[in-house]
């Protein structure tokens, strides 16, 4: 499987790509250069061609959402719906069959620490990064998800080992990846393919 991911300047994109690169080939990507030794791409994630060639030939995308260093709040939410919608308007085009989301437990922080909360419960996002850019991402994936352009995964991500991630990400890049698999066409009137997993404990 030939998988993209962003936010090459994270730790955890870096690690993704260490761990993934052994059964797959890896691409990362960034919106400014990064060191790497694995594949990569350069790209603001505009909203251009540049972007399709970002994905063409790509299994699956682990979006990672991530500021870059010293990123102000206005530019993290642009990064955050209108990068990201243009990223996943590409990988429609081009065919990409899934992309996994990684998002955050935080989005349920407002909840009672006492509460158990599930993935069907609402989220109550805070009013800043990176809590409300996470939101803001999982919100426009999902409106590509519900129009049946792709199917999405999101896993938030809380309180876990490394090690813990690694095999959520592996469990979720290992699901049937054809569309076809996740729900009828939006002409039979199917449910959106959208998938919500909570990974660890909530801080």
């Amino acid at each position: 499987m030939r998988i993209l991911i962003t936010s090459a300047s994270h730790d955890r994109s870096a690690a993704l790509a260490d761990h993934l690169s052994q059964n797959h080939e890896v691409r990362l990507t960034e919106r400014t250069h990064v060191e790497t030794e694995h594949e990569f791409a350069l790209s603001g994630l505009g909203h251009d061609s540049s972007t399709n060639l970002l994905t063409r030939g790509i299994d699956a995308i682990i979006h990672a959402v991530e500021p870059l260093p010293g990123e102000d709040v206005s530019s993290q939410l642009d990064a955050a719906t209108r990068c990201t919608y243009n990223l996943l308007m590409a990988a429609a085009e081009e065919g990409v069959q899934k992309v996994i989301l990684l998002s955050t437990l935080d989005l349920m922080a407002g909840y009672p620490p006492g509460y158990r909360v599930a993935e069907t419960w609402r989220p109550l996002p805070g009013t800043q990064p990176p809590t409300l850019t996470k939101h803001m991402a999982e919100q426009v994936s999902r409106e590509f998800a519900r129009e049946g352009s792709l199917g999405v995964t999101v896993l938030r991500l809380g309180e876990a080992s490394y090690e813990t991630i690694a095999v959520a990400v592996d469990e979720a890049l290992a699901e049937p990846a054809s569309l076809a698999a996740k729900h009828r066409s939006r002409e039979e009137g199917a449910a959106e393919a959208w998938s919500i997993t909570h990974i660890g404990e909530r801080a």
